[in-house]
């Protein structure tokens, strides 16, 4: 299938790390100009040398970017246009809120994930529209987690934020589609991630176990009985914003192996 990515700008916040990393090596793969954001250079830097070397594309930069400044959100989108002309996609990522249950959390922690996990995706489509309708038209992938369907255990941040992007994007989507932009949202399930067996790791401290023991227990829940591959949930991501979707937009998608029966 031709995804009808070459000669596309792409931008994939929070890239450097994770299933956002996994993302942009996808569509580097595709012939894509790819840009990541993070707020550690460092980080971006190793990750566009990674790409690069992984998918002989060029054409990878990055942007240092702090998904909570508003301004700086609108800086890069100014600066990737002024340099390419244009953004053809969005894929609006950023970290997961800390985990915990209602009453760990503090003002400062329901502030901190509403500006990160909601407020970033709403500012950053602000800036990116205008001139996706002045090219006539583009894709924007929000990336969330499965908690979009089904509330997750010890993480009522997410289970808060999460379904937010998806009246985001819902909305949107009645509002822009004469515009030719699609906007949809995909939830990652158990998807071997740095910050998957991070929280892993601290379940099986509260219980006293092994984290390894935690993986296989809930492995042994999901019906492909496996973790997911980073890359397994980029291609669905590359898929929804490339040429070769022409008519999905506006639907919450979930990658998890089958493992979340809600309806």
């Amino acid at each position: 299938m031709d995804m009808q990515l070459q000669h596309k700008t792409v931008l994939v916040t929070a890239g450097s790390k994770g299933l956002g990393n996994a993302i942009a090596t996808e569509f580097a793969k595709e012939g894509a100009t790819v840009f990541i954001s993070s707020r550690n250079e460092e980080n971006l830097k190793k990750a566009v040398k990674e790409i690069k070397e992984a998918t002989a594309n060029p054409n990878v930069e990055y942007y240092v970017c702090n998904m909570k400044d508003a301004d700086a959100i609108k800086q890069m989108i100014l600066s990737i246009v002024e340099r390419e002309g244009k953004i053809d996609v969005l894929i609006n990522n950023a970290g997961g809120p800390p985990a915990g249950s209602f009453l760990d959390m503090d003002d400062e922690s329901w502030y901190h994930a509403f500006e990160l996990n909601l407020l970033s995706f709403v500012r950053t489509i602000r800036e990116v529209v205008p001139h996706m309708k002045q090219h006539g038209g583009g894709k924007i992938v929000n990336i969330a987690s499965s908690s979009i369907k089904q509330a997750l255990d010890n993480l009522v941040l997410s289970n808060t934020m999460r379904p937010g992007i998806v009246g985001l994007s819902k909305t949107l989507a009645q509002e822009l589609s004469e515009d030719n932009i699609l906007i949809n949202t995909v939830g990652p399930g158990s998807v071997k991630t740095d910050r998957v067996l991070d929280l892993n790791k601290k379940k099986a401290e509260k219980l006293e176990t092994s984290p390894e023991d935690i993986m296989a227990k809930a492995e042994q829940n999901i019906p492909m009985k496996r973790y997911g591959k980073p890359e397994e949930f980029a291609k669905a991501i590359v898929f929804l914003a490339s040429g070769a979707n022409t008519y999905i937009t506006g639907q919450a998608l979930i990658v998890d192996g089958g493992l979340v029966k809600a309806l």
